[in-house]
């Protein structure tokens, strides 16, 4: 009973977080962007990626900062990872042949390969030093340094039309973003919410352009859900007699990682493969480098000391993220940045051996 009252719980949890980055948070940093005039290679590696990777980052946070579930923050954003490669670019591959644009992706890849080769070396020894994890960051800075030098040395062809559309329809999509934003906010928020902090969120209604308060009132709702998944987590390992590392690459991974495959599968219908594959490859930079260097880094700063990660049942998982990298890469040239349906189908293929594999693990067969 325990065990279908966690699994419930999860798919619950799994549904708001889903729905309340989908529904206002996205679209707040969205705004913000447009607000700050961000270049759109530095908007979609900074705001976008936190906002489509909010729920591993606040789970890796919540996750270090939990007894006996540390192990849960780096599964969940190393599992993330791997679904991202293998599951996102591999549906999108097998819904219409994606034509990529060389340059970008090579330099996606390029940093996503060294913050792979970093994880490597975090997890050498099991232990998380200060340097490391500040390490992390850092690559972080330099991969946004080096995206605002790509913007100004090969402008997005997209950029000027991004910018013209605030100029000449700033007035309706203003008020087209804000209706949508606080009316499904409201029905979200009147279903978790507890009654003082409701009519805090009618006040700001009356003030729709407040979007950094919207902004404020998502990450608290992300954070309690994100302490939730952890908990139910934890409960759930324990039920099943299995590591929490396993259900955090598992089953945590693929509910975090679920809206946004769907939502690089429509993108991918409409013709914009190329985009929805750009995104899985650089919100995989930002998961590894700040979804788990930043919450490393806060633990380490707070308690002064280092962090400690268990990383036998992640081995297997970070060999398979190297090799996807390497994998997807030779796909790449071979096909001169040109995948179709054998490659969504290998993709594929790869995970399900991959997930297969993690479950018999689990359960002691293997």
């Amino acid at each position: 009973m325990l065990i279908l009252g966690s699994i419930l719980g999860l798919l619950l949890a799994f549904y708001l977080l889903a729905k309340i980055c989908e529904d206002y948070f996205v679209e707040s940093l969205e705004l913000i962007a447009r607000r700050f005039r961000m270049p759109h290679d530095v908007a979609g590696a900074t705001l976008m990626a936190v906002g489509s990777s909010a729920p591993e980052l606040f789970t890796s946070l919540i996750a270090v900062h939990t007894i006996g579930a540390e192990s849960i923050g780096v599964g969940t954003i190393v599992g993330s990872a791997i679904f991202n490669i293998l599951v996102i670019v591999g549906g999108v591959a097998l819904v219409a042949t994606v034509r990529l644009d060389a340059r970008p992706v090579v330099r996606d890849l390029g940093f996503y390969l060294a913050s792979v080769l970093l994880l490597f070396w975090v997890f050498e020894d099991g232990v998380i030093s200060k340097m490391e994890a500040i390490t992390c960051l850092l690559l972080y800075v330099v991969y946004i340094l080096f995206l605002v030098y790509w913007s100004r040395r090969f402008p997005f062809d997209g950029e000027d039309t991004f910018l013209a559309d605030e100029a000449h329809q700033s007035a309706t999509r203003h008020r087209s973003i804000n209706q949508t934003v606080w009316m499904r906010a409201h029905e979200i928020f009147t279903t978790i919410a507890d009654q003082g902090l409701h009519h805090a969120f009618l006040r700001l209604k009356r003030h729709p352009h407040r979007y950094p308060a919207v902004f404020t009132i998502s990450i608290v709702y992300i954070a309690v859900l994100s302490w939730v998944l952890v908990q139910l987590s934890v409960v759930l390992a324990h039920e099943l007699h299995v590591s929490e590392a396993i259900i955090a690459l598992t089953v945590l991974a693929i509910g975090t990682s679920v809206p946004d495959m769907m939502a690089s599968l429509i993108v991918s219908r409409k013709g914009k493969g190329g985009m929805a594959v750009s995104n899985a490859i650089g919100s995989n930079t930002f998961d590894i480098l700040i979804g788990l260097g930043l919450p490393w880094s806060i633990y380490i700063l707070w308690n002064d000391q280092p962090v400690t990660v268990a990383t036998h049942d992640l081995l297997v998982s970070i060999l398979l993220l190297g090799g996807s990298v390497v994998l997807l890469a030779l796909i790449f040239v071979v096909r001169q940045f040109t995948i179709g349906w054998k490659a969504g189908i290998l993709l594929l293929f790869i995970y399900a051996v991959y997930l297969l594999y993690a479950i018999f693990s689990a359960s002691g067969v293997l």
